[in-house]
């Protein structure tokens, strides 16, 4: 993913950035504040029993609005890092040309390090390396005349610095094997779909060649029957009328049933599933969530409504997030003269809602029913409604 990309992603200030600047900013308050009110005795106290390592330059108050240019940026990090991580350095140079040995390590190397990691996870590698070294320059400008810890202490933030850009490169390689797991499973159920469908146009030829032969057969046989019955006795003929009448009863039969495998876009597949099947669908989900119930009267349905329930269910599901923490719920109510269904979950973003709902209403428009989704905050719900001809 490029990181025009990932920058793109999301340009937007999230509730997360105002926690995350507002805690460095006010820790940099609090830090300079301390600073203000420290006394030279106190300083000198410090040096002498060791927690010190120089006599402050400045009590002004001028540190606190100073510093805080430089953890405030933060804020617009997921715009342009690297631009926030140059106004950080910029103003910690300034602060430390303006105001000299004060103590800045509490809130300055929290800073560079959260801009180590935020840098090296939305970054590629030429760019992350850029943020590398402003970080270590920051790192430097913090420490370089740090009251309290002396530039001796930058031989110890260096190495933490590069662990902590490190798991920041690591957490973005982790999320980029994610996002290509996703997109590779949005291909492979588009590619799923398609197989399928070219597996019900062979069926549907096979099942045409079928009814073609069953008609030529039939109709010869009618044909034959009918010839015979010329010049026989009225009670031969009746005989010979009534069998032909049987055997074309017989034959609309059996054009019915091929001619609604047809129409139900599925042929002669063994098993075929059924609405007692949709518990063993959803076990194949990812989530361990996934949930169905059942109610009303359950009994069996004629084979189109049970064929037609679980592909519905099945195509949407295809359009819900199938992780671990989003569960799937389908409810069945058996009515007196209706089957209704219930799929609920998010919404994948890596699907096709409106492909996968249109393939259902086409399911159901077969049988004379219906679908209504509703989508609201990244959730849908589908209420699926085949009628039941007893």
């Amino acid at each position: 993913m490029s990181e025009a990309n990932q920058q793109g992603h999301s340009r937007g200030i999230k509730v997360r950035d105002w926690l995350l600047a507002g805690g460095l900013t006010a820790l940099g308050v609090y830090l300079m504040w301390s600073n203000i009110g420290t006394s030279d005795d106190q300083v000198r106290a410090a040096i002498a029993e060791g927690s010190m390592a120089h006599p402050m330059s400045s009590h002004s108050v001028w540190m606190i609005p100073v510093f805080a240019g430089a953890a405030i940026p933060v804020l617009w990090w997921r715009r342009n890092v690297v631009a926030v991580t140059t106004v950080s350095v910029v103003v910690m140079a300034l602060h430390d040309v303006i105001f000299g040995w004060v103590t800045r390590c509490g809130a300055g190397l929290p800073l560079a390090f959260v801009l180590a990691f935020l840098g090296a996870l939305v970054s590629e590698r030429a760019t992350a390396w850029i943020i590398a070294a402003l970080v270590s320059l920051l790192t430097v400008l913090v420490l370089v005349v740090d009251a309290t810890t002396g530039p001796g202490a930058v031989l110890l933030a260096l190495p933490v610095l590069a662990v902590v850009f490190g798991v920041g490169r690591a957490a973005r390689h982790r999320t980029a094997l994610n996002r290509e797991l996703e997109v590779r499973e949005a291909e492979l159920r588009r590619l799923r779909d398609e197989r399928a469908a070219l597996e019900v146009a062979d069926d549907r030829a096979l099942l045409s060649q079928q009814l073609d032969g069953l008609l030529q057969e039939r109709l010869s046989q009618l044909t034959t029957a009918a010839e015979s019955a010329d010049g026989l006795p009225p009670a031969q003929a009746k005989a010979v009328l009534e069998s032909i009448e049987s055997r074309s009863r017989q034959t609309l039969d059996d054009m019915r049933e091929i001619v609604g495998l047809l129409r139900g876009d599925d042929a002669a597949l063994a098993p075929v599933p059924t609405v007692a099947h949709l518990d063993t669908l959803l076990a194949r989900l990812r989530t361990g969530r996934s949930r169905l119930t059942v109610t009303g009267n359950p009994r069996v349905l004629p084979a189109s409504v049970e064929l037609s329930a679980y592909r519905i269910v099945e195509h949407l599901i295809t359009a819900l997030a199938d992780q671990a923490d989003t569960p799937i719920e389908v409810a069945v109510r058996f009515e007196a003269d209706a089957l209704e269904i219930r799929v609920n979950g998010l919404v994948d973003k890596a699907a096709d809602l409106k492909a996968a709902v249109a393939r259902a209403r086409e399911r159901a428009k077969l049988l004379g029913g219906s679908v209504d989704v509703k989508v609201a905050r990244g959730r849908a719900g589908a209420v699926p409604q085949l009628p039941v001809l007893g």
